[in-house]
This record gives C-alpha cells, structure tokens and sequence, in this order.
C-alpha cells in the first residue's frame, strides 16, 4: 500500500510534515459504536489513497484497540510517508471483563489509570510501541492534562506532570526515539501554562479553535507563533454540531460531548444560514477555517470509514469564497482578528 502525495505542512522547528488533513483514531476504538477490524483497516488505507499521511491514536481509545487497529494498518506502509502520534500519561491496567465505559464499545478488559510519572511516561511508550507493532512514534503527547479534566487535583497532577513526566518526554526525544512532544488536550489554556515549563513542539488541541471558538487567539495562538510551536486542531466539529448542524430531525446536535445549549444552537443557526447562502457545507467551513491560522498545520476530525475519508476529504478541498469569511465576520460570529482560509490555499 502506498501514501499519495499532498501539500504538507510542517511541525514547529522539527522535519515532520504532516497533511493537511489528519486522520482521528479515537473511533478506531470503537467510539460510541462498535465497527469491525476490516472497517478500520479500509478506512486508513482509503486515508492513504486520498494523500492523509498523519495518524493520531491513542491507549485510552478502547482501551488499546485503536493503537492495535492503527499498527496493523500502517505495518504495510513506508514508515517515511505517514506520521503517527499517540498519547502518555495513562496506563491500562488488565480488568476482569471488557465493559463499555467513556464512551467506547470496546472489547479490550483493561482500565485506563492516569500516570503523569516518569516511570509512567516511559511504560505508557514503551507499552504503545508494542500494542501498534511498530519500531517508531513520530509524536508522543501528554494526554488530557488540565484543569477541566482533574479538577482540584489539577495543581497536584500537573507538578507531576511537569517536574517528572516532561523529563521523560524530553529524554525520548533528545534520544531520536520520537521526533517532537506536546499535550493532547481538550483545554488550551493548560498548553499554555505547560509552555511555562518546557519546549513543546506542538499541541494537539481539540475543540477549542473552531468556528464556534476563538478565544485561543487572545493570548495561546500568538504565544504558539512567537515560540515556533505548532497546533493539530482535533474535533473541528465541536462534538458534532459544525458537522450536522441544527436543521435536522433525526440527529440531536451534540457540543462538547453533551446535548447543545440554546444559545450554542442558535449561533449555529446563524452561522449555518450563511453557509448555505454561499452553497458551502457547514461542515466544509468547519475543517476549513482553523487551518487560516498559521499556527494550525493540521485539522483531524475522527474517520470511522472508507466513505467518511472520502467525504470529509471533499469538504476539505469544497471551495470557500471569500466573502463567505466576511460574512461571518461582519455578523460577529468570528473573531475580528482571526486569520482566515485564502481560497487559493484550498487544493
């Protein structure tokens, strides 16, 4: 199996260049539905077809499957022509019986267990070299650190995280055993604060740069430029929302992983009208606008299928006019300042 070629854009300072548009395995761990082994393994190679060279997993994805369903796909392909990451700071612990918990249908008997240590950091490595059956990482992020997640037990955590689970992180890659670092998170102010204590080549942020979201842009995005680190912006849906929009009857709109609020549905509203004036997929304008920042190499929503590749590949390259940007702008439903999309850049 071969990687056709796209435009690539590159990591921070490092030689990594990625696709425009990654690929998200969290639904190759069985996300809210189950699919079957050989649905995962056509949905990464359609990937490759289509010129998606950037694979994210992790071990908290069903439990393992998703690293294992990933390997197994990628073990056919040049390891030069893709990038992979997955995620440290969890380690799963053999459980009596497989069960269905965070949302994943999974058949993996095994508990996630946070583990920011150094010692942990360097298990949950070595443990996802031999769960994707693969000689090399590309990207190793520190996986859903943060306020949001922990709570109280945030400040406790994140001194972990920094003063010990960082030195690992830092040692594999000043080894050549990975080729650059970051968070895998769902809040960026904590990528923010991480920046405060060590060199991170890049964020995987998701949700929080978005059509509905640009509050990054006041301080995150700028930092991310003036210190050359990159952003691979995950759920540009925004749980699902940007994706289906708010018009249909048979699909409850979904923001941040829970029903959407009034207020949420009505700026989709809004947003979706002008859309559809200009004839562009809500869905095309989601993918589409994080990638105007110059900070944002990657947008990797999840792509459970052959036929989803194929379509969300089409969203990426659907022609977006101008005016279209203007337009949200001028209604106040993007941030002033923010960098939009040149139509010239859509391949």
């Amino acid at each position: 199996m071969t990687v056709n070629s796209q435009p690539m854009r590159t990591i921070g300072t490092t030689s990594l260049q990625v696709s425009k548009l990654g690929f998200g395995a969290a639904t190759l761990g069985n996300l809210y539905h189950e699919i079957d082994d050989n649905s995962a393994r056509t949905a990464i190679e359609q990937a490759c077809q289509v010129g998606i060279n950037h694979f994210d997993t992790a071990p908290f994805y069903g439990f393992g499957l998703s690293e294992r369903r990933v390997g197994d796909a990628l073990r056919e392909v040049d390891t030069q022509s893709y990038v992979l990451s997955t995620k440290v700071g969890r380690l799963l612990n053999p459980c009596e019986r497989a069960s269905d918990k965070f949302g994943f249908c999974s058949p993996m008997p095994f508990d996630p267990v946070y583990d920011y240590s150094y010692d942990g950091i360097m298990r949950s490595f070595e443990h996802s070299l031999q769960r994707l059956g693969l000689s090399m990482i590309d990207i190793i992020y520190m996986h859903d650190i943060g306020q949001v997640t922990h709570g109280s037990q945030h400040p406790e955590l994140f001194k972990i995280a920094m003063e010990s689970g960082y030195k690992a992180m830092d040692e594999l890659r000043s080894q050549g055993l990975v080729s650059a670092i970051g968070l895998g998170v769902n809040e960026y102010e904590v990528c923010e604060q991480a920046m405060d204590h060590g060199r991170f080549d890049c964020f995987l942020l998701a949700g929080r740069y978005s059509l509905l979201e640009q509050d990054a842009l006041q301080s995150f995005l700028p930092r991310c430029e003036k210190e050359q680190a990159s952003i691979i912006l995950g759920g540009p849906y925004n749980s699902g929302i940007l994706a289906t929009g708010v018009n249909r009857t048979d699909v409850t709109p979904h923001y941040n992983y829970a029903p959407a609020a009034p207020a949420i549905i009505e700026r989709v509203s809004r947003i979706e009208k002008i859309c559809d004036e200009f004839n562009v997929p809500l869905a095309a304008a989601a993918l589409q606008f994080p990638l105007g920042h110059p900070s944002v190499v990657s947008v990797i929503p999840g792509l459970s299928s052959a036929k989803r590749v194929v379509t969300t590949q089409d969203y990426m390259n659907t022609p977006i006019p101008d005016q279209l940007w203007r337009a949200l702008q001028e209604q106040e439903l993007l941030h002033p300042d923010a960098p939009l999309p040149v139509s010239a850049e859509v391949e």
